[in-house]
């Protein structure tokens, strides 16, 4: 079984970012953090024109919980900063800063 360690999460908004979504790209999970970055620039390039301004960001995932995790949390500020966590059951345990507004559960 192949264990996760880092998901790849792809953003779009409007030019004035105050809409954004969720992207899908074709892989977005991965056993390496370091493989998450390396594919980064690939999956924005898959994603181009989906979106007037995309953000992404590679999330550590700590493998002994990967099916724990039911959320991830996000937050587009108007400078472009994308602040992002993956949860379980609104506890934080992967986090790149403040607490965002918005909470979506996450599409499998």
């Amino acid at each position: 079984m192949e264990h996760i360690a880092a998901v790849l999460l792809v953003i779009g908004c409007s030019n004035n970012m105050t809409e954004c979504r969720e992207l899908n790209v074709p892989v977005s999970v991965f056993e390496t953090a370091t493989e998450c970055a390396a594919q980064r620039p690939f999956a924005l390039a898959d994603v181009q024109g989906q979106a007037a301004r995309i953000v992404a960001k590679c999330l550590p995932v700590d493998p002994a919980l990967e099916d724990e995790y039911d959320q991830i949390v996000w937050n587009v500020r108007p400078d472009g900063t994308l602040d992002a966590s993956v949860e379980i059951s609104n506890l934080v345990v992967a986090s790149n800063g403040a607490r965002p507004e918005k909470d979506y559960l996450s599409q499998q």
